[in-house]
């Protein structure tokens, strides 16, 4: 089977202290991973790994078949498509809803390149396929956080990426547009030309069924990784969280609690 991913004892280190420490990981073609961690458990510092942004400070990296090392990464982003917060922050209020998605053609931040006819048919097409051919003509600044997360989907797929980051894509949505959204992913997800997806969230209720395997980080390491089904049950949770989690699925979603703790309803239960 093709791997998509696969890094062999990596580390990062960041002023003397390990971020990242022994991390191994293979993503192999057809499979739709998610990525759960708390803050400061090292997920955006893997994406920017995989993406080339950063360099391990030991071990191997390899994307889309490509050694790091021995691989043009400019070349190599044209064929990921990443929607972070971080791109959110470089995209000026004024651009228009179009040239923000003919800008993932070429994975910058802005239009330098020339405009062909299909490639305005092919925004057109992606627009459509998620329901904001209306945002067209729009500027980037004029539209609700729901329409900028799709727009920046559209983008991230524009190239026809062979891998889809999504980094953490319903943050600031309501709970309408964050299902609407997730609907889409799953769909997305289910096409036959789909790229490989990896999807980062705080939120394991967000873990869709189409992602198929899960890799659990924290404090830099991976925790546990493996198929979702058999990785996502209240034992493993408490685990990872160090807390007594209780786990429940309910339309193919998985949903969780923390325990509650029972207190003393009088000073006698105390003695």
């Amino acid at each position: 089977m093709e791997n998509v991913i696969e890094l062999t004892d990596v580390s990062w280190k960041r002023k003397g202290e390990h971020v990242l420490e022994q991390i191994n990981w293979r993503v192999v073609k057809g499979e739709h991973w998610a990525i759960l961690g708390l803050n400061g458990s090292g997920k955006t510092t893997l994406l920017q790994m995989i993406t080339g942004y950063i360099w391990p400070t030991t071990g191997s990296v390899s994307v889309l078949g490509k050694p790091f090392g021995m691989t043009d990464l400019r070349l190599l982003r044209k064929n990921i498509g990443w929607i972070s917060s971080a791109l959110k922050e470089k995209l000026k209020a004024t651009d228009l809803a179009e040239a923000i998605i003919l800008s993932g053609k070429h994975a910058s931040i802005g239009l330098y390149e020339q405009i062909e006819k299909t490639d305005m048919e092919r925004v057109t097409t992606l627009m459509d396929h998620l329901g904001i051919g209306y945002l067209q003509g729009r500027a980037y600044g004029t539209l609700s956080q729901g329409e900028k997360q799709k727009l920046l989907i559209a983008r991230g797929l524009m190239a026809r990426p062979q891998l889809l980051i999504l980094d953490e894509p319903t943050n600031g949505l309501d709970f309408l547009a964050r299902e609407e959204l997730l609907a889409f992913i799953q769909q997305l997800a289910e096409r036959q030309e789909a790229p490989t997806i990896l999807f980062v969230t705080h939120h394991i209720e967000e873990v869709l069924p189409i992602f198929s395997h899960v890799l659990l980080l924290r404090e830099g390491t991976v925790f546990q990784q493996g198929k979702t089904i058999e990785l996502l049950s209240s034992e493993t949770l408490t685990q990872f969280y160090q807390l007594p989690i209780e786990c429940d699925l309910r339309d193919d979603r998985l949903w969780v609690r923390k325990k509650m703790q029972s207190f003393p309803t009088s000073l006698h239960e105390q003695d």
